[in-house]
C-alpha cells in the first residue's frame, strides 16, 4: 500500500472539493495508518447514518445474550406494529416502513416510536422488499431500551463504546465536543459552518460523532478481529445478505445493520453516513481484517469519497464501493406510466416528462434531478443543483397488474399516489 500516494491524493481532493477537514484511517496488513487534513486525529466528526451500524451492533449483542430475538414479532413491545414485523426486518430495512414519520411531536423515544407505528403508512408487507428507514432504527433503539432498562445512549456506551475504548460522542448532547459540519457551495467556492439539527428521538439512526481511527477500531471488531462482543454466528449474520434486501442505489446488498459491497469477487461490508455538513464512510473486509474509514466535515465529502476510492485501489488498497452507473446498458424512451406522484412518509416525489427522452423529478415541489432511463427501468440522475451524474435509481412494477407502482431513490421506496401526470 503506497501511503505517500494516498496522502497526497487525499490532500489534493480535499482542496478540490472545498472540504475544510478530513481524516483517513486504514488498518491493513497488521498495522493502522492515518492521515489528516485540517482536522486533529482525535476530532469527533458527526457520522450520520453510520450510527445505525452501532445501533445494530448493540442489538445483535443483545441477541447473542438472549435479551432480544431476531424473529419474534415486535408487536410484543409495540402492539400497533404491522403483523409479522421483526427485529430482523428492521435491521435489514425490509420492514416496509417509510424513511421518517410525518411529524415529530415528542422528545420521548418510546412515545415517538409508538406514535409513528400508529400513524405511518407501510410501503409493503414486512420482508417483501427493501426501503431504507430511519424510523425503523428508532424502533430498534426503543427495543434496546426495553431489553436493557437503559436509555439508548447509555446502552451504546455500556455495551459497545466502553468495551472497545472508543471516544465517540453523541451529537444530541448539549455539551457534545464535535466537529462543525460545513455546507459547501462549489460554484461560489464557499464553505459555511452549520450546526447539527438531528432530533433526540432520531438519535439511534444518526447521532454519533467519531474519528476515523475510532471507526477503524469499530470496523475491526465487526471483522471479528477485536473484542468478542457478539457471538461469531450472529456477527456473520450481520455480514450476510438478508432475504429481499436489494438496496438499489446504495449498495450491492444488505445484511443486518451493514451494507454489502463487491470488488473482484471479494465481499466488503460497511456503511455511509451524512450529517449536517459532513460525509463519512466505513468499509471492512472480513476476510483479511482490513478496515478503511474516511470522515469529512464538508457536504461535498461524498463526491470526495467517490474520487478517492479508485485512488486507493491504484495505491494497492482494493476497497469496494457501490457504483450504480456500471450497470447501465441500453437507453430507452420512458414508458408513459413512469410519470406520476409517489410518496414515502411525508416526502412526495413527482415525475413528469421533460422531453421525449428525459424525465424531470421534483421532491416536495423542488427540482431534484433529470432522469435518463435505461433497460430494466433503471435511470441515471443528473442533479439539478450540482449537475453530478453519479447516482442511479429505478422504477418498480406491481407484480399483479404490471404497472409501475414504486420509484426507488437512495434505497428508499416511494409508492404511487395519484394518476399519471400530463
Amino acid at each position: 500500500m503506497d501511503t505517500d500516494r494516498i496522502a497526497a491524493r487525499l490532500t489534493r481532493l480535499t482542496r478540490e472539493h472545498l472540504v475544510p477537514g478530513a481524516q483517513l484511517a486504514v488498518h491493513h496488513g497488521g498495522r493502522t495508518w492515518t492521515h489528516e487534513v485540517g482536522l486533529p486525529p482525535d476530532a469527533a466528526v458527526p457520522i450520520g447514518s453510520i450510527t445505525k451500524t452501532f445501533t445494530a451492533t448493540v442489538a445483535m449483542a443483545l441477541v447473542s445474550d438472549g435479551d432480544l430475538e431476531l424473529d419474534s414479532p415486535i408487536s410484543e413491545h409495540l402492539p400497533d406494529a404491522a403483523d409479522g414485523l421483526t427485529l430482523r426486518h428492521l435491521l435489514s430495512h425490509t420492514g416496509g416502513l417509510p424513511s421518517d414519520p410525518d411529524d415529530v411531536s415528542t422528545t420521548s423515544l418510546r412515545r415517538h416510536v409508538r406514535q409513528a407505528v400508529r400513524e405511518l403508512h407501510p410501503l409493503h408487507r414486512p420482508g417483501a422488499n427493501f426501503s431504507y428507514s430511519n424510523i425503523g432504527y428508532s424502533m430498534i433503539g426503543h427495543l434496546i431500551e426495553v431489553a436493557t432498562g437503559m436509555t439508548w445512549s447509555e446502552a451504546v456506551e455500556a455495551v459497545l463504546l466502553r468495551p472497545l475504548g472508543l471516544r465517540t460522542r453523541f451529537t444530541t448532547s448539549a455539551d457534545a465536543d464535535v466537529v462543525s459540519g460545513h455546507a459547501v457551495n462549489t460554484a461560489t467556492g464557499r464553505a459555511v459552518p452549520v450546526s447539527q439539527s438531528l432530533a433526540p428521538v432520531d438519535a439511534p439512526a444518526g447521532a454519533l460523532a467519531a474519528s476515523a481511527t475510532d471507526l477503524v477500531a469499530f470496523g475491526r471488531m465487526l471483522a471479528g478481529r477485536g473484542p468478542r462482543l457478539i457471538d461469531p454466528d450472529d456477527l456473520e449474520l450481520m455480514r450476510t445478505p438478508a432475504p429481499h434486501a436489494e438496496p438499489f442505489g446504495m449498495a450491492d446488498g444488505w445484511g443486518l445493520g451493514l451494507a454489502l459491497y463487491q470488488r473482484d469477487g471479494v465481499r466488503w461490508v460497511g456503511h455511509d453516513g451524512t450529517a449536517d455538513g459532513t460525509s463519512c464512510h466505513l468499509r471492512i473486509n472480513p476476510a483479511d481484517g482490513t478496515a478503511v474509514a474516511l470522515t469529512t466535515n464538508g457536504s461535498s465529502g461524498f463526491a470526495l469519497w467517490r474520487e478517492l476510492v479508485p485512488e486507493l485501489v491504484a495505491a494497492g488498497l482494493p476497497v469496494a464501493d457501490y457504483d450504480g452507473m456500471r450497470g447501465l446498458r441500453h437507453p430507452i424512451p420512458p414508458p408513459p406510466d413512469c410519470t406520476g406522484r409517489f410518496r414515502n412518509g411525508d416526502v412526495e416525489y413527482a415525475v413528469r416528462a421533460a422531453d421525449r427522452e428525459r424525465l424531470a423529478l421534483t421532491v416536495d415541489g423542488e427540482p431534484f434531478a433529470d432522469l435518463s432511463l435505461f433497460d430494466g427501468l433503471v435511470f441515471a440522475m443528473r442533479d439539478s443543483d450540482t449537475g453530478d451524474t453519479n447516482q442511479t435509481g429505478r422504477f418498480l412494477r406491481d407484480p399483479g397488474d404490471g404497472r409501475i407502482a414504486w420509484i426507488q431513490i437512495g434505497g428508499r421506496l416511494a409508492r404511487r399516489q395519484v394518476a399519471t401526470l400530463s
